[in-house]
């Protein structure tokens, strides 16, 4: 069996808790900010290129 790798990341010593994508210190509402706001998801991954395409996918995803 394959173990899935953590999206999302909550850490208190990482933006006081905040859920984060895992391995970032961006905040995943970020994500659904810029998409809110009508901005693309190769805008938002240009503005914060640490976030891998696989993990905002996984988080649209799910949301949706």
């Amino acid at each position: 069996m394959r173990r899935q790798r953590a999206t999302i990341k909550v850490d208190p010593d990482i933006q006081g808790g905040t859920p984060c994508f895992a391995g970032t210190r961006v905040p995943v509402k970020s994500l659904f900010d810029y998409v809110a706001r009508g901005r693309s998801l190769d805008y938002f991954l240009e503005q914060f290129p640490s976030v891998k395409r696989q993990q905002a996918t996984t988080v649209l995803e799910r949301a949706g």
